[in-house]
């Protein structure tokens, strides 16, 4: 039969004879290749699941390849078509995964897309200082301390951020964080600061930012002050509204906070000495707020700053048990240090006796 017969005769045949005809071959294969799509890779493993992990920027290659080792799927070229014949390439995402052990391929590729990546929990304290905060990080998975410092401190990095600061510090918001273990240093801080900002975004904030006559920046200076000032919360909106009057009569901060900052070692018991340290950030020495934040203050102090109680107060002491007094005369002031000096020697000479 030539050539031309072999024409004439398929011509004859209908249109679903001509189908039949040329399906016939590869028809054996589409049925394997939809059994294996629709079939689990192991039925038994209903409750197993499996850690997989989607590196930033994975081809749909290399996740074929990862799913294959974890023996997740059974034909990568499978997968790999049908994720592609779906539209879905650009969908499939970087993360932690905790993938069940039973799906079949349609089910992985649909669980993929939807998925939820696996996250870890971080807890920032407020009054932690950038360097606090990035050895804190940095022992968590896949983030470098050095890494965020850098950062921190990048100009073009803050600049890229809406910034004009010379570090990121105060602009970290303390707050617990759920986060994706594939999570890069830049993007934590992306968030880190967008918390922080995100304060000064509605209009109460904005109007509170020109009744106390301070731009953003003097607002998270005050408030790392008063974190470092404060122990109760409520005391917080007081201590703000404290040194809020001495910037308004001119009067030098003399913040405590500011010499722990600039001084060498862990906080302790402050010393005369430590008062004449030269520094622009010794606020006993010079007026006006310091140059900019001396930790990360927490969202209630940052509100104390923006809506502060409306005292008189000038001068306050520590009375030993996390509160303090507050006072508006010098002589008053004088006199509730001079009262809690003497209880304190009262304290110490009993504990020095009951150690003979």
């Amino acid at each position: 039969m030539n050539t031309t017969q072999i024409r004439t005769n398929y011509k004859r045949f209908k249109w679903w004879q001509k189908f039949l005809i040329v399906a016939f071959p590869v028809l054996p294969w589409l049925v394997m290749a939809l059994l294996n799509y629709f079939t689990p890779v192991d039925e038994s493993s209903v409750e197993q699941k499996v850690t997989l992990r989607i590196p930033q920027g994975a081809t749909l290659s290399q996740i074929g390849d990862s799913l294959l080792a974890h023996d997740l799927i059974k034909n990568k070229k499978l997968f790999t078509y049908f994720v592609k014949y779906l539209g879905y390439e650009k969908k499939l995402r970087a993360g932690v995964f905790a993938v069940p052990g039973n799906l079949n391929h349609y089910q992985m590729v649909e669980y993929l897309i939807g998925a939820r990546a696996e996250r870890y929990k971080i807890t920032l304290l407020e009054g932690w200082s950038l360097k606090e905060i990035a050895a804190y990080i940095g022992k968590k998975p896949g983030l470098s301390a050095e890494r965020f410092l850098e950062l921190a401190h990048d100009p073009a990095f803050i600049k890229s951020l809406g910034l004009d600061v010379p570090a990121l510090e105060g602009y970290l918001l303390p707050e617990t964080y759920f986060l994706e273990y594939n999570i890069r240093e830049e993007q934590l801080l992306k968030i880190l600061v967008g918390k922080c900002l995100e304060i000064f975004k509605s209009d109460s904030a904005r109007r509170a930012m020109i009744n106390i006559g301070l731009n953003r920046h003097q607002v998270l200076t005050l408030a790392s002050i008063v974190e470092g000032e404060a122990l109760l919360d409520a005391e917080r909106p007081i201590i703000a509204s404290l040194y809020l009057n001495r910037l308004k009569r001119h009067m030098r901060l003399q913040a405590d906070p500011t010499i722990q900052y600039i001084k060498e070692g862990p906080p302790g018991r402050l010393l005369f000495k430590d008062l004449e340290i030269e520094s622009p950030y010794n606020t006993y020495l010079h007026y006006g707020l310091p140059p900019g934040p001396i930790n990360n203050p927490g969202k209630k102090s940052i509100l104390a700053v923006l809506f502060p109680e409306k005292t008189n107060y000038l001068y306050m002491v520590a009375v030993g048990d996390g509160s303090h007094t507050f006072t508006t005369r010098l002589k008053d002031h004088l006199k509730a240090k001079a009262q809690f000096d003497r209880v304190r020697r009262i304290v110490k000479r009993k504990q020095r006796n009951n150690q003979k």
